[in-house]
């Protein structure tokens, strides 16, 4: 294990960290609220950290897939710990649980909140909630290798262990370059928003948070209803950007690259969109009656809460947990499906869904014709063994996770079923709101400390894709070979 090396980044980590919160600290200056100084203080803080932990360049730059893992999950660990300082020590959050669960859900793109009123933090609390999604939306140290130079090691261990997905792939042949793409294709569909929001008239602050939540498939809104009191214009573009942040980066950049066959023939956004198209109007036929048979008005909510809960961003405009048992089982499905890999969305990925059902199909003909020998394809290419065998692994330790923790809640809060299944659904998937008391009106205040901390592990491994959380209580690990 190259110790140096993680400390190194998380020293970096700590630095980028303190300077994002430049700007609740302008927020703060414009609104005229002494929680400035608080930002500013933790700010001043974080960049004495992070220069004690970063300022020597460690000697052997060069780190594995055990030090990605590891300098990942603990980088997150730290951002996370720090990032809810602001929180407990202007009084928003006094409780370091309920403000680390707070963090977590942020940056987590989760959007889960123990609040339930947001309307009373000030301007620079609630700037900073939001931003936290859109630092983790794509992620703080795809942003610190985009910016940073490091040379000498296998950098593409720490895009690996933080993107999403069953595997990432190098737009351009140095891990910097592929880092930069990234980030300027998110700050453009960013940018993008924040302008379509604003020629709907809606005020500059609220499309910034807005916006944030969106691009980072996050949820996290500046009032008690979400975005419910927004105007139908407003809410239909954050449908849209919604389900433009959950498809795979990849298909924007061979779009930039004027390879447009080749991009709608990825089957995963074709299958992704055919998904949302299905549910949308399955749902929108199921709800009609709630609106008074105004299939219009059905489809709009129907739309909206699909983009919402597929690509696990959790705004909300209408209580979706009043809709028909057929509306409510096919949005806690979307919950476990997800977005597209190398998106900022959550849940088990489109991918993974696709090479599990031809995977038993495989399996299906094996049985028929046991003496076939089949490769698995996916986009016109033979998946690996490696990439395959990862899938199951995944998929494994997903579900394993996801009912330890359920059983886990159950004991210590003895809440109903529907509200632990759907609580640790949308915590592991990083969705925000469930079903029953964890609805979009509700919130996660009422659970016990112990249950707190689960779904925020729950939320972190969801995140991180569970192996490099799961890596740091290995103990060969922590070994020097």
């Amino acid at each position: 294990m190259n110790y140096s090396i993680i400390r190194f980044i998380i020293g970096w980590i700590l630095i980028f960290e303190s300077a994002f919160m430049i700007l609740p600290c302008i927020v703060a200056m414009i609104y005229q609220e002494t929680d400035g100084f608080v930002y500013l203080g933790i700010l001043v803080l974080g960049l004495l950290l992070g220069w004690i932990l970063g300022h020597k360049r460690p000697q052997n730059k060069v780190f594995f897939a055990r030090e990605g893992c590891a300098t990942v999950a603990l980088s997150w660990i730290v951002l996370s710990i720090f990032g809810s300082l602001p929180f407990i020590f202007t009084g928003a959050i006094p409780n370091p649980v309920d403000a680390l669960f707070e963090t977590v859900s942020g940056f987590t793109t989760t959007g889960a909140s123990i609040l339930s009123d947001v309307e009373a933090l000030s301007h620079c609390n609630l700037f900073w909630r939001s931003f936290t999604h859109w630092i983790g939306g794509m992620g703080v140290l795809v942003f610190m290798l985009a910016i940073l130079p490091m040379t000498g090691g296998s950098h593409m261990n720490l895009m690996k262990a933080e993107s999403p997905g069953p595997s990432v792939s190098k737009f351009a042949p140095k891990v910097q370059t592929t880092a930069k793409i990234l980030y300027l294709i998110y700050l453009a569909l960013t940018l993008i928003q924040i302008a379509f929001l604003l020629i709907g008239k809606m005020p500059l602050f609220d499309a910034l948070t807005i916006t944030f939540g969106t691009a980072g498939t996050g949820g996290f809104a500046i009032k008690n209803d979400s975005i419910t009191s927004y105007s139908p214009y407003l809410q239909n573009v954050v449908t849209i950007f919604m389900i433009l942040f959950g498809i795979n980066f990849s298909f924007y950049y061979i779009l930039l690259m004027k390879k447009f066959k080749q991009a709608f023939k990825l089957s995963e956004v074709r299958t992704y969109l055919l998904i949302i198209l299905s549910a949308v109007l399955l749902i929108a036929f199921n709800i009609r009656g709630m609106y008074s048979n105004d299939m219009g008005e059905a489809l709009h909510h129907s739309a909206f809460q699909v983009a919402s809960i597929i690509t696990t961003t959790g705004y909300a405009t209408t209580d979706f947990n009043l809709w028909p048992e057929l509306s409510r089982t096919i949005l806690v499905i979307l919950m476990f499906i997800g977005a597209c890999a190398g998106s900022t969305g959550g849940g088990i990925k489109v991918s993974r869904i696709i090479i599990l059902v031809k995977s038993i199909t495989k399996e299906l003909n094996q049985f028929v014709h046991p003496k076939s020998v089949r490769k698995i394809q996916f986009d016109g290419r033979p998946l690996s063994h490696d990439t395959l065998r990862s899938v199951n692994v995944f998929m494994s330790a997903y579900f394993l996770i996801f009912m330890v923790s359920t059983i886990l809640v159950a004991a210590f809060d003895n809440q109903d079923l529907i509200t632990n299944f759907t609580s640790v659904a949308t915590a592991i998937n990083n969705v925000g709101p469930g079903l029953e008391l964890v609805g979009p009106t509700g919130n996660f205040g009422f659970f016990s400390m112990g249950s707190k901390l689960i779904l925020t592990f729950d939320m972190l491994a969801g995140r991180l894709e569970i192996f490099p959380l799961l890596l740091l209580f290995v103990k060969d690990t922590w070994k020097k070979f």
